[in-house]
């Protein structure tokens, strides 16, 4: 080969990749940049289709999710298992595939076959060594795809993957913070004879979590208070969350005594929401709003402030979280609530760092909660314990106080 024959090579394998790597490919939505990248890699491997198949959330399956020369993929919401045909051999091997010539033998997707495609290159796309999806393309007429067609679509293929992950990464963090908000009211509601004030905020390292807290008044009498944190972080969290949340909310209907509920809860979990587990206190307040009655499901401490008293913890032993254990045996503890106490509830988040000791952070927040209403009790907690860094877990607190006695 002459010297001027392997420079015209080598400019053009340049122009290839720079074509799918141009900077502002990374200014578009991930469906806009899908679509560019298929078209470039179309042009330029003068292919009459392109694909983009990810795996859903089982593993299972292939769903069409971007298409160029072969749109009514997407249209129709293609799903085609993993390990059976061209992409899904694709998708188990974890490697490229090339078919010289497509036919029912080989190829599983109809509409392939209905657009007349004679030959196939496909490539994993990769999270790591994970396989999250194919990038395939294909020829109306027979084509041996060669070495360099292979490494080219392998590079569209990684740029594809970091696109998806990274966009999919905002998305699921924007819908499980649109979610989570949805869930947790901005204001808990007014129950007479009680200040209560909460907050909460998203992690800033690992994103909305399935942090929580809830109170209602049920028709007994009682006020149910509950606060709890979901194991894991995004979407996932944010809707077993709000699962356990409503569950929650439908056992307190049934049962005054919160170690029940929280059986209920457990066995809901257990049955329901497999692999999950999350921790959570659950404290009923009597009509009078004098005696209180507590149970914790591996859950931190609940503290009380009182008029003219310090800080102290509540002496709850925690159970097990839910969903650690089928049948874990669980019991409450009753204590009084003074006129005027303030009960404070809050998740690990707020105190716990890698710097240091799980009971030096609780020890912190006892010594920065001084008495004084919901709402100053709160921010006290807040400015404390996020002063000097931003939370890298979610952080929920609540406060609730009793109005009588109050000063």
């Amino acid at each position: 080969m002459s010297s001027d024959t392997s420079h015209a090579g080598s400019e053009e394998k340049l122009r290839r990749l720079q074509a799918v790597t141009d900077a502002a490919l990374s200014q578009l939505g991930l469906e806009d940049l899908l679509d560019e990248l298929l078209d470039r890699t179309r042009d330029l491997l003068q292919a009459d289709t392109a694909a983009i198949l990810l795996v859903d959330a089982n593993g299972e399956e292939l769903v069409a999710t971007a298409a160029s020369g072969l749109e009514q993929e997407v249209r129709q919401g293609v799903r085609l298992p993993v390990g059976r045909g061209f992409a899904g051999s694709v998708a188990a091997r974890g490697e490229p595939i090339m078919i010289e010539h497509v036919d029912r033998t080989n190829v599983v997707n109809p509409i392939l076959l209905a657009r007349g495609v004679a030959s196939v290159l496909g490539v994993p796309m990769l999270n790591g060594s994970q396989v999250i999806g194919v990038l395939h393309v294909g020829t109306l007429t027979p084509r041996r795809f060669t070495t360099d067609d292979v490494e080219l679509l392998r590079l569209v293929a990684d740029r594809a993957s970091l696109a998806t992950q990274a966009r999919l990464s905002r998305l699921d963090r924007a819908a499980a913070v649109a979610l989570q908000r949805s869930l947790l009211p901005a204001r808990p509601r007014t129950v007479p004879g009680l200040d209560v004030a909460a907050r909460y905020v998203p992690g800033t390292a690992v994103g909305v979590g399935g942090d929580w807290y809830d109170l209602f008044p049920l028709p007994s009498g009682h006020v149910g208070v509950a606060i709890g944190d979901v194991a894991g972080n995004g979407l996932r969290a944010a809707v077993v969350m709000g699962r356990i949340r409503s569950a929650l909310r439908a056992y307190a209907l049934e049962s005054d005594e919160p170690a029940d509920v929280l059986t209920r809860l457990d066995r809901k979990v257990q049955l329901f929401e497999p692999g999950a587990m999350a921790t959570a206190i659950y404290a009923v307040l009597d009509p009078t709003l004098q005696s209180l009655t507590v149970s914790s499901a591996g859950h931190l401490p609940p503290l009380v402030a009182e008029p003219g008293e310090g800080t102290r913890l509540i002496p709850v032993e925690p159970d097990l979280p839910l969903g650690a254990h089928p049948g874990a045996p669980r019991h409450s503890i009753h204590t009084e609530l003074a006129p005027g106490g303030c009960l404070f509830l809050y998740t690990d988040g707020l105190i716990e760092r890698r710097t240091r000791p799980l009971d030096v952070g609780i020890d912190l927040l006892l010594r920065s909660l001084t008495y004084q209403p919901a709402d100053a009790m709160c921010s006290a907690a807040m400015a404390t314990l996020l002063s000097e860094e931003e939370a890298t877990d979610d952080v929920a607190v609540m406060a609730v106080r009793r109005t009588d006695g109050a000063v």
